[in-house]
């Protein structure tokens, strides 16, 4: 019996280009060539939620990461030039923030560090809370405007920080940009004399390097695949300070966040004021049965304004009364009077060029978003903050103090605040910039011209940060040179460290030693060879590969393998590197090792596979074929048959109940949104629809 379970299928309507398992929960985040972003669970690879391209984020994604936690998923958009934050419950934009380059790859790493370096942190945490107020929950958003912020609420920004345990997320493109984030918010490092375009990034879990994978461009040759090494060696010695830095300018961040979907709020409830009024005298003319427009009913009323107050003038002073004036009764006038008493200053006209001065228009004047000074200035006398500013020696002219604009709107007072945050924060970014230094950089092999259409995140080399023994893994291929190997390199993350015979090629050039079927005889055919199309490390001494037949050119048979990495992590042999050199010009001295997999393997039976995805931790790996639509999600753990059974009988019971659950959502979902066309029936919770407990999984699987 097949070692690996098939738990799931499907043929997608649009090729996927990037896929990416959740850290630690049965979900796989897909980006299509359509710029959706969907989220399916590993059960019968049900589609949990689609996030669908918008104006705001943008429409060509780029590359995907998970934080640690699995709570958030980062993407990168390319023609808006973005990395957005989405909460991977309800399928909600938390955050986003531009970047000079469109990112071309990311990683997301937990920073694990000595324990009692992190104690004195933790015992002065950030005690804002005790004297600053809660922040008062958001209303709706009123437009389709800002849609992804929906029912925001501001537990939901201000907790984007998680735990107190420090994460990084890494964002790299081309021309050498590579940017550190803090909790995926706080621009923590820049990094320069990084040569070519991003293509992987890998950060140690003890922030004492960063492996880099970089394709560089010449006019004389073809791209060349190079590996870099950098020295991070301040972000792990000053781990304590980086991380209260970080908590502090991140939580900062989420405060202005919040201002902006304030603001956006208070605009859009205007428009909405703006909007049902100018509904209302509309309306109100139409019944009138009038073919006046609205301006002139206003200037009729406005000239009855004027009537009715030289008509109370006149009584006030004794004098004749007109016998028309006199059918205004005295609460007319005591009407008129509280209007315009309320409505204009007492010693302003009542025109001039800039128009009326109604209460209405007074507020409208903050929400413009202009640079030109108000209308009508607010009266700043009597303010404390600004008295106590002016009548203190040391604060009056202090650069820490930002200045106070009462000629300005909000929009100008929030651009110049954002600015001077900026500012601020660019200063700590420079110069823990400055401080990575170049460890090594090892030329590999250049890019072979079959590969030049294939989605980049796909193609190897791949990267695994091996957190117990401190060590870089590269796993790389050579097609044209060695189309039977596949190579592993090895790096301390402390560059200061040498690591004994750190590269080592896997000869698949060998038969199978036993059939994938137990019961069908392994081939003996000594031409029997394999090439290496995608390899994922699935944990420390493990690594998952899909293999091509290379003995029939018609019918070339796939295979998903596992290859247990133990002997050949501690081969004897060492390789001299010449750095003046590419790798793929020297690979006679490499060190070659044979792998034979046994029953850890199963042929692709009508799949064409070319890549996959695995996560070790939750034992799950994701088959995607050559032509990009058709995906196989397996259970990577061998059972005992008889453990097997009466699991497989557990599993259909609740597969019943699942049936009988989604089969509800989905008429609910048909019923109040006219069906789901995209999807069917299987997709019925799309387009960002939040709904966190449709996030329950099945039988081996988490709750989100």
């Amino acid at each position: 019996m097949p070692v690996f379970r098939q738990v799931g299928e499907k043929q997608l309507p649009n090729p996927i280009l990037y896929m990416a398992w959740s850290p630690n929960r049965d979900l796989i985040a897909l980006a299509n060539t359509a710029g959706e972003l969907l989220l399916h669970r590993l059960a019968n690879f049900q589609r949990v939620w689609s996030l669908l391209p918008n104006e705001n984020t943008g429409k060509e994604i780029t590359s995907l990461a998970w934080r640690p936690d699995g709570k958030v998923l980062a993407f990168s958009v390319g023609d808006t030039k973005q990395v957005v934050l989405c909460d991977a419950e309800k399928a909600e934009i938390l955050h986003l923030f531009p970047v000079e380059y469109p990112a071309s790859c990311m990683h997301w790493t937990e920073v694990h560090g000595d324990s009692s370096t992190l104690s004195s942190f933790s015992e002065s945490e950030d005690e804002s809370s005790r004297f600053l107020p809660k922040l008062p929950t958001l209303p709706k958003s009123y437009s389709t405007t800002s849609k992804i912020f929906s029912e925001e609420k501001s537990d939901e920004v201000t907790n984007l920080l998680g735990e107190v345990r420090l994460n990084i997320l890494v964002v790299g493109g081309p021309s050498g940009f590579v940017e550190l984030y803090a909790y995926g918010l706080y621009k923590i490092a820049t990094l320069s004399g990084i040569s070519g375009t991003c293509r992987s990034l890998g950060l140690s879990s003890d922030l004492k390097s960063l492996s880099v994978i970089t394709e560089i461009r010449s006019a004389e040759d073809n791209p060349e695949i190079h590996y870099i090494q950098l020295d991070t060696g301040l972000l792990s010695s000053c781990l304590p300070e980086l991380t209260k830095m970080a908590r502090k300018f991140t939580h900062i961040s989420t405060l202005l966040q919040y201002l902006r979907l304030s603001l956006t709020c208070m605009c859009e409830a205007w428009e909405e004021i703006l909007m049902q009024m100018d509904l209302r005298l509309t309306k109100f003319v139409q019944e009138k049965n009038t073919s006046t427009q609205v301006q002139d009913e206003f200037l009729e009323l406005l000239l009855w304004g004027h009537f009715l107050l030289f008509t109370a003038m006149l009584r006030m002073s004794e004098d004749h009364v007109p016998p028309e004036l006199n059918k205004m009764t005295q609460k007319d006038l005591a009407f008129v009077a509280d209007f315009l008493s309320e409505h204009f200053s007492a010693n302003e006209e009542l025109f001039d060029r800039k128009g009326k001065y109604f209460n209405v228009e007074r507020v409208g004047q903050y929400l413009k978003d202009e640079d030109e000074d108000l209308i009508s200035p607010p009266n700043m006398e009597g303010n404390q903050w600004v008295t106590f500013v002016k009548q203190s020696t040391h604060l009056k002219d202090s650069p820490l103090l930002f200045p106070t604009y009462p000629q300005k709107s909000l929009h100008f007072v929030k651009r110049m605040m954002e600015g001077s945050i900026d500012l601020c924060l660019q200063k700590p970014a420079e110069v823990i910039g400055h401080s990575v230094t170049q460890a090594v950089c090892l030329r590999l092999y250049t890019v072979p011209e079959s590969s030049e259409n294939t989605p980049r995140l796909f193609e190897l080399p791949s990267l695994w940060n091996d957190k117990k023994a401190g060590m870089h893994h590269v796993v790389f291929c050579m097609p044209e040179i060695s189309p039977s190997k596949i190579y592993i390199l090895r790096r301390a993350t402390d560059p200061s460290r040498s690591v004994p015979n750190g590269l080592v090629a896997l000869n698949f050039n060998t038969p199978l030693n036993s059939s994938i079927d137990d019961e069908t005889p392994a081939p003996t055919s000594a031409d029997s060879c394999y090439s290496c199309l995608d390899a994922r490390f699935y944990d420390d001494e493990t690594l998952t590969v899909v293999l091509r037949s290379r003995e029939d050119d018609e019918n070339k048979m796939r295979v998903l393998a596992q290859l247990h990495l133990n002997s050949v992590l501690s081969w004897n042999e060492e390789f001299t590197w010449d750095l003046t050199l590419r790798l793929e010009q020297q690979t006679e001295g490499i060190p070659v090792q044979c792998l034979a997999w046994g029953n850890q393997s199963r042929e692709m039976d009508n799949l064409k596979a070319q890549f996959v995805a695995v996560n070790g931790i939750r034992k799950v790996a994701c088959v995607l074929s050559a032509n990009l639509r058709h995906v196989r999600v397996f259970e990577m753990d061998a059972e005992e048959e008889e453990e097997e059974e009466e699991r497989a009988d557990e599993s259909q019971e609740m597969s019943s109940d699942q049936d009988r659950f989604e089969d509800t959502m989905t008429n609910q979902s048909d019923a109040g949104e006219g069906g789901d066309g995209a999807g069917g029936a299987e997709d019925a919770q799309v387009a960002g629809q939040g709904s966190g407990d449709i996030l329950d999984e099945t039988a081996g699987s988490d709750t989100l």
